[in-house]
């Protein structure tokens, strides 16, 4: 009898040792408001799979694309109230916890795709994402270029007057009304899921984001102009909560900041490729009339502005990020 029992407890340690791993396994969020048919969402898809291997199953992290979880002012609250774990998100959201870091998404900062790339990987960047860090809890990783931001619209746009009185929807972040501010449009705050029913029910007369998202969006279908204004050189920042930062080894945080920045690289050259294009395609495939703004009018205007009232950065910095070469 003894002899039984011993051996059921045996199996049963057993049983539960064989459990261990499956109960050792952390499920995490990945949340961002991006179509399943852009290269930040494939990447992210990549980055979970990876994390997953890399960790020997240990962290299992599910992507949530196109706001499912949320708009994306929702989403960034998620990583303070701990209902999301990683988020792609702008600076200028990102920059309601640490206003400096809006300096990099700021109309016409960056001289040309080369300046955005060396500000990415520089120190003067890394202080900002860490004094961000410092101040909410969350950590920021990795940076995804999210390509130059154009002008859609009914009409076309060749300098900044051509503008004015123009119903512009923006993200609901007060870096973008920079924008509409200086050449005189009416900014519109609209959540980034209802861009495409404003424009169809003409609540906002135009629109601002880089070609692949203006491609993927199908923002095209209800505008009949692709102005190429090129005002803001716009990036993601990959960022984890504060609370699953904090449970992280050593060496799994090494592991996480690894797999995110190498699916920003990834996702950094398809978005760059495709910009390239999508200059022809909306003219030859989408039949659209592609305009070339007066970029030198356009940056003209903006001049004064990078150390204005609205600047949320001081003179130091703006040096520092201008000194770049």
């Amino acid at each position: 009898m003894q002899r039984r029992i011993l051996l059921a407890l045996g199996a049963a340690a057993v049983a539960l040792g064989a459990a261990a791993p499956a109960l050792a396994q952390t499920k995490l969020k990945f949340a961002h408001v991006y179509e399943t048919s852009e290269p930040y969402h494939k990447w992210a898809v990549w980055a979970a799979g990876e994390i997953k291997s890399r960790t020997q199953g240990r962290y299992e992290m599910e992507v949530f694309p196109a706001s499912q979880l949320g708009k994306e002012t929702d989403i960034n609250q998620g990583l303070t109230l701990g209902t999301v774990d990683v988020i792609y998100t702008g600076q200028a959201f990102a920059a309601r916890t640490h206003p400096p870091l809006a300096i990099g998404g700021a109309p016409f900062m960056f001289r040309d795709f080369d300046h955005w790339k060396k500000y990415s990987s520089s120190p003067v960047l890394q202080e900002l994402m860490d004094g961000y860090f410092k101040k909410g809890g969350n950590r920021p990783l990795a940076v995804t270029y999210y390509g130059v931001r154009h002008t859609t619209a009914n009409k076309a746009i060749n300098v900044p007057a051509d503008m004015a009185g123009l119903k512009l929807r923006v993200p609901d972040a007060p870096l973008y009304v920079m924008y509409p501010k200086v050449v005189g449009a009416n900014a519109t705050p609209i959540a980034f899921a209802e861009v495409y029913l404003a424009l169809q029910s003409k609540t906002v007369d135009a629109q601002e984001n880089p070609l692949p998202t203006i491609e993927a969006k199908k923002f095209y279908e209800v505008q009949s102009h692709i102005n190429l204004t090129g005002h803001i050189t716009e990036m993601l920042l990959t960022i984890v909560s504060g609370q699953t930062w904090s449970k992280l080894s050593d060496a799994d945080k090494k592991t996480f900041e690894t797999v995110f920045k190498e699916a920003a690289a990834k996702a950094t050259d398809d978005i760059a490729t495709a910009e390239i294009k999508l200059v022809d395609d909306f003219a030859s495939k989408y039949k659209k009339t592609v305009v070339k703004s007066d970029r030198v009018a356009f940056a003209k205007a903006f001049e004064k502005f990078h150390l204005g009232p609205d600047a949320t950065w001081d003179k130091a910095l703006y040096d520092r990020l201008q000194a770049i070469k």
